[in-house]
């Protein structure tokens, strides 16, 4: 018998599924209380959205800043440090039922646990252009929190209409020279207060009834490419930034059908715990969060999970 096949066929106390830094911080605790912890990190997404991040400057403990990748990699072998099994393996199907819970992985092999914790993150929309993903983290952003600071004094422009693209474009004013944002409609989504504020901002400027045909720049984006949806003219915009802020997915396709979600899409979770609706699988991270978003706050959140986690299966046991 393989020792894959060895692993598969005990009952483990917890299964992690996901592998920012809300499922390595969960791993860490579980594995420290001798949980011995399963993570199934993702065959593509393992480390999440800070894998596309260049530096992160605002999580604590690293004055001088850290790359995004890097950062995953010291929280990875943290996890692994204190004995979590990681396999970088896409989860395919989930059975919630019961007191023993099934996790099926691409390979078709399964695992049971009495608890799974859920920290399958979100993903930001994007607008599908072909330079956008090429031109990620050199000029192309989905987090003024994460990157703003690095656009002082420039040209940068937000696409969007909504709460979260004004909460982005007044936030990157604190940075830039001008703000410029492109909106598909004629008015705001956002609401009144948010527009309000944004359209009375002297830095802030609007583009209607337009959207972002390209994003243009060799190795750093240097315009983009704007239609107006009403006549069809195309211009460039001398931008040396843009942050895409058109909403983001939790990823929720494994339990939407199972799990209570909230109106924002979201896993529901029990007031500041991390419990779901389903005893024994508890969510932490961005899947649960639809506001703050941040690498600092999924970790606190994966901390949480993993103490929930700890309560539960003394009680089992008990």
């Amino acid at each position: 018998m393989s020792n894959a096949e060895n692993s598969a066929s005990e009952v483990r106390d917890v299964i992690i599924v996901g592998s920012g830094p809300a499922g390595y911080t969960a791993a860490v605790y579980t594995a420290r209380a001798n949980l011995k912890p399963l993570l199934l990190a993702g065959s593509v997404t393992a480390g999440g959205e800070l894998m596309n991040t260049t530096d992160v400057e605002n999580y604590p403990g690293f004055p001088e800043g850290i790359m995004g990748p890097d950062l995953m990699e010291n929280f990875e072998k943290q996890a692994a440090r204190f004995g979590t099994e990681i396999q970088f393996e896409d989860v395919t199907a989930l059975d919630l039922e019961g007191d023993i819970k099934t996790v099926t992985i691409g390979t078709g092999e399964t695992f049971q646990a009495r608890a799974i914790i859920l920290s399958t993150g979100s993903a930001y929309r994007e607008l599908g252009l072909p330079n956008e993903k090429r031109l990620s983290g050199h000029g192309v952003s989905w987090c003024a929190t994460c990157d703003g600071f690095f656009f002082k004094d420039q040209d940068i422009a937000v696409i969007g209409g909504g709460d979260s693209a004004m909460e982005e474009a007044l936030f990157l004013t604190k940075f830039a020279k001008s703000v410029t944002v492109v909106h598909r409609r004629d008015s705001l989504k956002a609401s009144k207060i948010m527009a309000d504020r944004a359209l009375a901002h002297e830095k802030i400027s609007f583009i209607w009834n337009s959207t972002v045909d390209d994003v243009i720049g060799e190795d750093k984006v240097t315009a983009l490419k704007i239609k107006n949806l009403q006549d069809g003219a195309v211009s460039d915009l001398a931008v040396t930034g843009v942050f895409v802020a058109i909403g983001n997915d939790p990823r929720t396709d494994l339990v939407k059908d199972t799990l209570k979600i909230t109106a924002e899409g979201t896993i529901a979770v029990d007031g500041r715990s991390s419990r779901t609706s389903v005893p024994g699988v508890f969510a932490a991270g961005d899947v649960v969060d639809p506001t703050y978003r941040q690498a600092i706050t999924a970790s606190g959140s994966g901390c949480v999970a993993a103490i929930d986690v700890e309560h539960y299966l003394a009680d089992l046991h008990a």
